[in-house]
C-alpha cells in the first residue's frame, strides 16, 4: 500500500494527455524546456537519460521537475508539475519498468534484455515523472506566446553562396 506522499495526483486530462504521449517537453527548475522521448506506463512518463541515450541534463538527480504535453496539432494541451524518481538497476522497480520501457525503444539495437543490461551497466538514468499537483491547462496558460530565442551554439557557421555552371545573363 503506498502512503499519501507517494500516491501520484493526476487529472483525467493528464492521464489521457499521457496515454498519447511520444515526446514530452521537460524543464528541470530554471532550465528549458527539452523535448525528451517517453514512453507511459503506470499512470506516469519513463524517460531514459545518459550514454548512448538521449542527454536529459539535470533530470536523473531532480526532485521535481515541469513536464509540458503536446497534442496532435502541435499546441501545447497541458503542463504539470512532476515528482522526479530515479529507478535503480537491481530493485524491484526497475525490474519491472526497465523491460517494458526497453521494448518500446524505437531502433534498439539488439534484444530488449541486452538493451536494459546495457543500461544498468553504463549508468544511464531511467526516471519516473509522476504527476505531482494540479495541471495548467485551459484558462490557465497564458495567452502570450512563450517562443524562446534560439538557444547558442557551435554548430552554426555561416552559408555559402550556391554554386554556378555558367554565367546567368540579365536582360
Amino acid at each position: 500500500m503506498t502512503d499519501e506522499v507517494d500516491a501520484p495526483r493526476s487529472t483525467p486530462l493528464v492521464d489521457e494527455a499521457m496515454k498519447k504521449a511520444a515526446v514530452a517537453w521537460v524543464s528541470v527548475g530554471d532550465g528549458p524546456a527539452l523535448a525528451l522521448w517517453c514512453v507511459p506506463l503506470e499512470g506516469s512518463l519513463f524517460v531514459v537519460s545518459g550514454p548512448g541515450e538521449q542527454s536529459a541534463p539535470g533530470l536523473a538527480e531532480a526532485a521535481e521537475a515541469r513536464v509540458t504535453l503536446r497534442g496532435d496539432h502541435g499546441g501545447r494541451i497541458v503542463t504539470w508539475p512532476a515528482r522526479v524518481t530515479r529507478l535503480t538497476p537491481g530493485t524491484e522497480a526497475w525490474e519491472t519498468s526497465a523491460p517494458l520501457v526497453g521494448a518500446k525503444r524505437l531502433n534498439a539495437p539488439g534484444p530488449t534484455a541486452d538493451l536494459v543490461a546495457r543500461w544498468a551497466a553504463d549508468g544511464c538514468a531511467l526516471t519516473r515523472l509522476a504527476p505531482a499537483g494540479p495541471p495548467d491547462a485551459g484558462a490557465d496558460l497564458p495567452a502570450g506566446s512563450l517562443a524562446e530565442v534560439p538557444r547558442e551554439t557551435p554548430v552554426v557557421r555561416a552559408t555559402r553562396k550556391p554554386f554556378r555552371l555558367h554565367k546567368v545573363r540579365r536582360r
